[in-house]
C-alpha cells in the first residue's frame, strides 16, 4: 500500500505508537437509553470534531485515504506554527475524552473509544521529534504527490470543474508550501536534523523533472489537456487561463526547491543512515517502532524475529530449488530463477496487466469460500504514472468514500521485459485482494466514525495483506512451484526489513552494510538499494508487515487449536476485518474473547 508520511500526520499514517495496554471492551453496563444515546452522541461528536482537525491539518493525507473533502487544501502541517496549535487540539481532544464515560457506550462505541485513546497518545508522543524539518525525501513529498494527482487516475478525482478547480487551488498553495519546507530544511541543517545524503541525491531527478520551460509542458498543467468534452466553453476558457497562470507562479517555485536541494541540501545532509544519529534519534525510532508494529516489542527482539524468520524461509528454498530444476546452494535459488527466460515472458505493458486481469477473476471465483464479509467498492486495476516509476512500488490507494472511485491495484512496470512473472500472484493477493482491497474499501463500508474509516495502523493494515498471501497456499495457487517461489521470495524480503531497518537505526549498520546484507540475504541485488533507501527514508514502517502477519497467523492457528471441527475459516476472517483496523493488542483480546464464545456455545 501506498503511505504517506509527512510530519505529525506520521502518527496516523503509520500506526500508533507507545499508549495505554488496550482490553477488549466490556459490553456496556445497564444504563437508560436516553443516558446511553446522549453519552454516544458526545463521543461521536467528538471523534468527528478530531478527524476533521487531522484531515485540515493534512488534507492530502485524507485525499490519500478516500476523503475527498478537502481536495481544494494541501495544508501546512510542516509550519511550525501550525503544528503548535495541532499539539495543543490534541491535548484538548485528549482531555475531553477522559470525561467521557465509556461504561455508558456500546460495544462498538468502546472499541472507537479504545482506538482512539490509543490514537491521541501516540500523536502526542511525536511532539518532540521535529518531523517538519524533513519535509521531503525520494519516497515522500508534496510536489510529487500533487503531480501524481495531475492525471486524475490517482487518489483526486478530475471529471468535473468543481474538482478542476479543486486541484487548481492547491496548485495555488504549493508555492507557500516549498518555500515552507526550504525554510525548514535549513533549520534542520542548523540543528542537524537533515535526511541521510544518499536519500536526498536519489530525490533531486524527481524534483528536476518537475522544473519545465512554460506552463503548457509541466505536468501539472495536464488537467487543462485532458478536460471532458462535456465542460462548456466557459469553463475550458477559464481553467485554461487560470490553470495557466498558477503553473506559471508555480514553476520558479519547483526551481527554487531543485536547486536548494542539490546546491545547498544535498552538501549540508548527514553521510549516516540511521535515525539514532540525529538528535534524540534513538528514542525518535523507539517511538516510530511501537507506532509501526502497535507493540512493546524492542528493536533488539525484532532484530531476532528477523533473523529466526530468514533462516525458515531459507529452509524452504532448499526444498523448493529441485522442483524447479535447481540443484545449487539454497541462497543461489532467486539468482538462477532471475536468469531463467521462462520466468520473464513479457513484451509490453499490456500482457502483465492481462496476466493480473486473469488473476482478478481467478481469485473472484475462489475467495467467496474463504469470506463472507466481502467489500461492495470494485477493484481497478492500473499502471504506475511514469512520473514515479523510478521509485514507486507496487501499491493500492483506497476507492472513494461517496463510491464515485473504485480501489486501484497500480502496477509499476518500467521495463516489462523484466517484470517477472513468478512474484504476480503474491502480489495480488497482498495488494489487490483479498489484501489491501477486502480491508481498506470494507473500512469505508462498516459504519465506522471517519477517523477510523479514514485512519488505521500499519501492523494491522500491511500485516492483513501480508497474511492474505499466504491464503495463495489454500486456494492452491501456489501449486505452481513458481509462484511458490515467488510468494517465499517477497515473505523473505519483508523478514529481511525486519534485520536491516532495526540494523541500520538501532544497531549502527551503514548504508552500504545493509545494502550489502540485502544481496547476500536475498540472492539479488535489484531492490537492495531502492529498499534500503525506503528504510531510510520511513524509519520502523517497514516493520508492521511481518509483525502484524505473525499476529493474525498466530491468533488463527491458536482458534483453529482451541475449536477444532468448529472452527470456520470465513468466521475468523469476519472477526479480524470485521471491527475495522485495530491496535494488535485489541485484536488480539478481540479474538480471544470470540474464542471463548464459540468454546461456551459448544
Amino acid at each position: 500500500m501506498k503511505h504517506r508520511i509527512t510530519a505529525l500526520a506520521a502518527a496516523c499514517a503509520l500506526a500508533f505508537a507507545t499508549a495505554p495496554t488496550v482490553t477488549l471492551a466490556a459490553p456496556a453496563g445497564k444504563v437508560s437509553a436516553a443516558v446511553a444515546d446522549a453519552e454516544a452522541k458526545r463521543f461521536l461528536a467528538l471523534a468527528d470534531e478530531y478527524y476533521d482537525a487531522v484531515a485540515r491539518f493534512d488534507p492530502v493525507y485524507a485525499t490519500d485515504n478516500g476523503d475527498n473533502r478537502f481536495d481544494d487544501q494541501i495544508g501546512m502541517s510542516i509550519a511550525p506554527a501550525e503544528r503548535t496549535k495541532q499539539f495543543a487540539r490534541y491535548r484538548d481532544y485528549t482531555a475531553r475524552l477522559a470525561k467521557v464515560d465509556r461504561r455508558k457506550l456500546t460495544h462498538r462505541d468502546q472499541i472507537n473509544y479504545d482506538v482512539l485513546a490509543y490514537e491521541l497518545k501516540t500523536l502526542l508522543a511525536y511532539e518532540p521529534y521535529p518531523s517538519h524539518l524533513l519535509p521531503v525525501s525520494q519516497m515522500d513529498s508534496m510536489p510529487v504527490t500533487l503531480a501524481n494527482y495531475a492525471s486524475g487516475e490517482a487518489s483526486q478525482p478530475l471529471t468535473n470543474a468543481k474538482q478542476y478547480r479543486a486541484y487548481l487551488s492547491r496548485l495555488q498553495q504549493l508555492p507557500a508550501w516549498i518555500d515552507q519546507a526550504i525554510v525548514n530544511m535549513k533549520e534542520g541543517v542548523r540543528t542537524g536534523v537533515t535526511q541521510p545524503r544518499a536519500i536526498m541525491v536519489s530525490a533531486l531527478p524527481q524534483f528536476r523533472k518537475l522544473v519545465s520551460a512554460t506552463p503548457e509542458q509541466s505536468i501539472f498543467y495536464t488537467p487543462i489537456t485532458k478536460m471532458p468534452a462535456s465542460f462548456t466553453a466557459a469553463d475550458k476558457k477559464k481553467l485554461t487561463a487560470d490553470y495557466r497562470a498558477a503553473v506559471a507562479k508555480l514553476i520558479p517555485a519547483l526551481e527554487r526547491l531543485a536547486t536548494y536541494v542539490e546546491k545547498d541540501y544535498i552538501p549540508a545532509c548527514r553521510t549516516s543512515t540511521g535515525l539514532a544519529d540525529v538528535p534524540h534519534g534513538a528514542a525518535w525510532y523507539q517511538v516510530r517502532v511501537a507506532d509501526s508494529t502497535t507493540t512493546d516489542l524492542t528493536p533488539e527482539a525484532i532484530h531476532a524475529i528477523g533473523l529466526k524468520e530468514v533462516a525458515r524461509i531459507q529452509g524452504e528454498f532448499a526444498k523448493l530449488g529441485p522442483q524447479l530444476g535447481y540443484d545449487g546452494p539454497a541462497a543461489g535459488l532467486p539468482v538462477w530463477v532471475s536468469q531463467q527466460k521462462r520466468f520473464f515472458p513479457f513484451k509490453t505493458e499490456e500482457e502483465v496487466q492481462a496476466e493480473y486481469h486473469k488473476l482478478n477473476a481467478l481469485l473472484d471465483e475462489k475467495l467467496p469460500a474463504m469470506f463472507t464479509l466481502l467489500p461492495k467498492a470494485k477493484l481497478d486495476l492500473r499502471l504506475e504514472p511514469e512520473l514515479s516509476r523510478d521509485t514507486a512500488s507496487d501499491h493500492y490507494t483506497a476507492p472513494a468514500a461517496d463510491g464515485s472511485r473504485p480501489g486501484v491495484f497500480w502496477s509499476v512496470v518500467t521495463d516489462p521485459t523484466k517484470y517477472g512473472s513468478t512474484g504476480m500472484t503474491t502480489l495480488f493477493l497482498h495488494e489487490g485482494k483479498p489484501g489491501h482491497h477486502f480491508h481498506i474499501a470494507l473500512m469505508q463500508e462498516l459504519g465506522l466514525p471517519n477517523f477510523r474509516k479514514f485512519g488505521g495502523n500499519t501492523a494491522f493494515t500491511e500485516g492483513w495483506a501480508l497474511y492474505a498471501e499466504t491464503l495463495g497456499r489454500e486456494m492452491k495457487l501456489f501449486d505452481d512451484p513458481a509462484q511458490y517461489f515467488g510468494h517465499l521470495n517477497d515473505e523473505l524480503l519483508r523478514a529481511t526489513r525486519l534485520v536491516v531497518d532495526t540494523g541500520m537505526h538501532a544497531k549502527g549498520w551503514t548504508r552500504e552494510r545493509t545494502i550489502q546484507y540485502m544481496k547476500d540475504t536475498l540472492g539479488y541485488d535489484a531492490v537492495a538499494k531502492s529498499e534500503t533507501e525506503r528504510y531510510m527514508a520511513w524509519p520502523g514502517q517497514a516493520l508492521a508487515y511481518k509483525i502484524g502477519a505473525l499476529k493474525i497467523m498466530e491468533l488463527r492457528q491458536r482458534a483453529q487449536q482451541a475449536l477444532g471441527d468448529r472452527f470456520s475459516l470465513p468466521a475468523f476472517h469476519e472477526q479480524v476485518l470485521g471491527d475495522g483496523t485495530l491496535p494488535l493488542s485489541l485484536l488480539e483480546a478481540k479474538i480471544d474473547h470470540w474464542i471463548a464464545q464459540q468454546k461456551a456455545a459448544q
